[in-house]
């Protein structure tokens, strides 16, 4: 089965994220481009994904619950879970090791909590951005621990990527993907990076505009989050 995918959006609640990114407006931007899933990953926190993960299945639409780690060296690890109860255990995880900095939202953005109804529910008020206390080492394993997986973002990028920062996507962290940035041309598959490694395409988008068409899919025995997770598991491994 195909489905066509784009695996790393950011709503209203990262400080980054445009307002009008509300779950409501992804889930439906993503049917009108022609997609089949997405995964809502926002920086640090999984505090919107149950609210996408009800909306996507009201809308007939595959919503994976996620997260953009920030890990201790600024690196971005994109982080996918089969559902919101273990994307949400994760992310209490991950707020034990955040560095506590409040939030200005003159500055930085509102990081805006939506409910089920895609409605304001409240604001974040620490800043989701800074670099939690996690070394890029632990990610996968720290995932797959609460049922999940993860993969590098955006190795063609300068900034916050794992190669920017370390030169390398070590073998030994235990990746099995990852991420080109979606304006990285057909060559970037050939980078060394990606040698060995699956390759998924993710729009990052922080505004719906920037949201993937119907131009990367993935063959899967099922149309489902938890297939989307076991796809970019290590070889011969397998979740609690």
């Amino acid at each position: 089965m195909k489905l066509f995918c784009d695996l790393h959006l950011h709503s209203c609640l990262s400080p980054c994220g445009d307002e009008e990114n509300t779950v409501g407006n992804l889930v439906g931007m993503a049917k009108l481009n022609g997609l089949d899933a997405i995964a809502l990953t926002d920086h640090n926190t999984a505090g919107n994904c149950r609210s996408a993960w009800t909306i996507g299945r009201q809308m007939d639409l595959v919503v994976v619950p996620g997260m953009e780690l920030t890990t201790a060296e600024d690196i971005h690890v994109v982080c996918l879970f089969p559902d919101p109860d273990a994307a949400e255990a994760f992310g209490a995880e991950v707020r034990k090791n955040w560095t506590e900095i409040p939030n200005r939202p003159d500055i930085f953005g509102r990081q805006i909590l939506l409910d089920e109804r895609d409605e304001p529910a409240g604001e974040e008020p620490l800043l989701l951005t800074v670099a939690t206390a996690i070394p890029a080492e632990r990610a996968l394993p720290l995932a797959m621990s609460f049922g999940g997986t993860a993969f590098p973002a955006h190795v063609d990028k300068e900034a916050n990527s794992m190669a920017a920062v370390l030169g390398s996507v070590p073998k030994e962290y235990g990746f099995a993907a990852v991420e080109l940035s979606k304006g990285a041309g057909r060559a970037a598959e050939d980078f060394y990076l990606c040698e060995g490694y699956k390759v998924v395409r993710s729009s990052d988008a922080h505004y719906l505009w920037q949201l993937s068409e119907a131009d990367f899919a993935l063959e899967l025995p099922e149309r489902s989050a938890a297939a989307i997770v076991k796809y970019f598991l290590p070889e011969g491994r397998e979740n609690p």
